[in-house]
């Protein structure tokens, strides 16, 4: 008889209770997109930025003389920071999927080598004028579908007779990474453009400068379908964790719950690098805070996961606005710059297992 895997992910228990904690970030997401909405190098009052949301999100109508406000207000900061808190918890949700598929407390999004092929389509518009035909959907198509050839490529060189083991998902995304990375390099160095070589430099490090709302219902469907089949498969993860052996004993397979992780995983990652960029450290860090904070058992991380990433993002992406306003840092800046010290203060701590293994 078919038993739960739960159990045996005991030794990091929980610590808070899961639904106080997804209202409380919920309300805290909500705050933080007002934040991001009313905050920026144009100054606008907190009153007008209530008044244009009520105009904008009922139909409403502003005076001419407020036309330029509220055009800052909900077609410029709105979808921007709708788009990052999109971004932010499709990289946390993704980043708990990989680090259960291969089993590997370092993996995140990006060790799949999707977030470096998207970059080859995306400089080769930046760059080269490329797909220029497609007008303001070049980027993000090409973008999109560098991310799903590079996926074909990695999946097809790690594929052998035994299936898709991690061990070989890893160094082959990884390989292959270098490679895209090699060629959005010479790109950069080939670019006629200073100007060019400089957007394309903002995007490899990610950047959510060109949001617009309509980026952001392809995002929203992808993140959301993607987060739902990974909350559906939550007790199967659970078993992947543990090993091969060990979820085959408790009825997963694991060779085709890898694939289709793969699959979940690349299509989410690819759709959020081709609207964003390559944002890091949000897929790596979040899911270890929040198995610290919830313990192990996916269905908790993976409730929690994704509004941790908005909330980060979100604020992440405000500080590359405001540090150096009016000029604009790449968000993957502030992430790495946050990141970091806590993933090494993260290490010092001697109670917590990485990965909850």
């Amino acid at each position: 008889m078919r038993r739960s895997p739960i159990p045996s992910l005991s030794r990091n228990p929980s610590r808070i209770s899961v639904v106080p904690l997804v209202v409380g970030l919920g309300l805290l997401l909500l705050v933080s997109i007002v934040c991001g909405v009313a905050l920026g190098a144009a100054g606008v009052g907190w009153a007008d930025v209530q008044r244009f949301l009520w105009a904008g999100f009922t139909g409403g109508t502003v005076h001419a003389g407020d036309v330029a406000a509220y055009t800052i207000v909900w077609e410029i900061r709105l979808p921007r920071v709708v788009l990052g808190a999109v971004v932010g918890a499709g990289l946390a949700a993704v980043g708990v999927a990989v680090q259960a598929m291969v089993r590997n407390a370092l993996a995140d999004p990006f060790v799949l080598g999707i977030s470096s092929g998207a970059a080859v389509g995306a400089n080769a518009v930046i760059l080269l004028g490329a797909f220029a035909g497609l007008g303001v959907w070049a980027l993000s198509l090409s973008a999109f579908v560098s991310a799903l050839a590079a996926m074909v490529l990695v999946y097809s060189v790690a594929r052998s007779a035994h299936g898709l083991t991690p061990l070989r998902l890893i160094l082959t995304g990884t390989a292959l990474a270098y490679g895209f990375e090699a060629v959005t390099t010479v790109m950069v160095f080939g670019a006629a453009r200073g100007e060019a070589a400089r957007s394309a430099m903002m995007w490899l490090l990610g950047s959510l400068g060109g949001a617009t709302w309509a980026q952001v219902p392809l995002a929203s469907v992808t993140v959301a379908a993607g987060w739902a089949w990974l909350r559906w498969r939550a007790e199967a993860l659970n078993a992947l964790a543990m090993g091969d052996e060990t979820s085959a004993a408790l009825g997963v397979q694991p060779g085709r719950l890898r694939r289709e992780l793969f699959l979940v995983s690349a299509a989410v990652t690819g759709t959020v690098v081709a609207v964003s960029g390559a944002i890091g450290f949000v897929g790596l860090m979040v899911p270890h805070v929040v198995r610290m904070l919830v313990g192990a058992d996916h269905r908790r991380v993976l409730a929690v996961a994704p509004l941790v990433g908005a909330v980060l993002l979100v604020w992440a992406d405000l500080l590359s606005r405001l540090l150096l306003a009016p000029a604009e840092l790449p968000v993957g800046v502030i992430t790495a710059v946050v990141g970091v010290p806590a993933f090494l203060l993260l290490m010092r701590r001697g109670g917590y297992a990485f990965g909850g293994r």
